[in-house]
């Protein structure tokens, strides 16, 4: 068999003899000891910048960070009719995500009107959506109701209606939100209570169920201040944070202007969460328009996380001018926004000041 040509010629065995004994002697030679070499620590991703308005033409804004890695979002749209969901594996991204309608108001009948402030949640393999909606024929007696879906994806699948969220009256109440703690399920929600003189106040109760409440529901938070009650006497849209120790449940306050700020209430996190004693209002807001970044009535926020999973995301709606034609629930124009959340050297939320709009190429 002829050799190949290109094959390099193999050594002659004078070399090999040579090589041999070159390696025997440097095994001979003690080995020197190795030199232990810190290993670097891995470097955190580098935040990505939030683009603002993160979605336009959508309020009470909502993101799960589900177990799969994507960010889940949903919204009141302004037409008041359907509730709307996208998904995308960083944040900015759900900005110019599709947008896939998974459920529409009845013509008629209860679920008719004015859907607003859907919460996607999963809960116990399946996925839930809390909204608030009206009868077609009666588009003010507002009240609570729950989707469910079983399939792995809330894209797919089928939502089913379980119901109405049954509460102590039959009174005006919206914009439920569901929250564990030390094993218990929680419902916190906005209603109106028979003999208070306001529109909305906190209301806190058990779940028996994702659609079910059990024992009693206890008001947590009234209009009281100045700057709750600008407009109208609102408690609303109340959302939990559990860090450092403590529950902090934000709320939205006043008209739906450029009035429309946030409050927050504090628990500690051993206490009995449906004892209102437990829980401390700020007496000032936290969040409130800011003529300077030109964004006006910031609220009905929720929190969520960055890509790090660490950096803490606060979510909320504003405008981007203050004065409005008409009643402000018929301006379409409040956007989706989201900001790093801070905190103070006491463990407290640093909400800051609604960021200014992102810089574009043309500005």
């Amino acid at each position: 068999m002829s050799r190949d040509p290109a094959l390099p010629e193999p050594p002659s065995r004078r070399l090999l003899l040579k090589g041999a004994a070159a390696a025997g002697a440097l095994a001979a030679v003690p080995a020197a000891p190795a030199v232990a070499r810190a290993a670097e620590p891995a470097r955190p991703p580098r935040p990505v910048p939030f683009v603002n308005p993160l979605v336009r033409n959508r309020a009470d804004p909502h993101i799960h960070r589900h177990k799969d890695g994507c960010y889940y979002f949903t919204a009141t749209a302004p037409e008041y009719d359907r509730i709307v969901l996208r998904r995308s594996r960083t944040l900015n991204g759900l900005g110019t995500a599709a947008e896939s309608v998974i459920w529409r108001a009845h013509p008629t009948g209860p679920m008719g009107a004015h859907i607003w402030a859907p919460e996607l949640h999963r809960i116990g393999g399946r996925w839930y959506i809390y909204f608030a909606s009206a009868p077609a024929e009666d588009v003010w007696a507002i009240r609570i109701w729950v989707l469910e879906n079983a399939h792995p994806d809330p894209f797919k699948g089928s939502w089913v209606e379980k119901g109405q969220v049954k509460t102590a009256w039959e009174t005006f109440s919206l914009d439920a939100t569901t929250f564990t703690h030390r094993g218990t399920r929680y419902l916190a929600w906005a209603q109106h209570e028979p003999g208070m003189d306001n529109n909305t106040g906190i209301f806190l109760s058990e779940m028996a169920n994702p659609w079910t409440l059990t024992g009693p529901q206890m008001r947590l938070s009234t209009p009281e201040y100045d700057w709750e009650c600008v407009g109208f006497k609102v408690n609303e849209g109340p959302y939990v944070l559990k860090r450092n120790g403590r529950l902090f449940m934000t709320y939205s306050a006043s008209a739906t202007d450029f009035n429309y700020c946030v409050g927050l209430l504090t628990a500690d996190a051993d206490s009995h969460l449906l004892d209102p004693l437990s829980w401390t209002k700020s007496p000032t807001p936290v969040f409130t328009s800011n003529d300077t970044t030109r964004q006006y009535g910031p609220g009905h926020n929720c929190f969520t996380v960055a890509e790090d999973g660490r950096t803490d995301v606060l979510v909320y709606h504003a405008r981007q001018y203050k004065e409005i034609d008409g009643d402000p629930l018929n301006d379409p124009n409040r956007h989706t926004r989201v900001q790093k959340l801070g905190w103070k050297p006491d463990g407290t939320p640093d909400f800051g000041i609604p960021v200014a709009d992102t810089a574009t190429a043309g500005d």
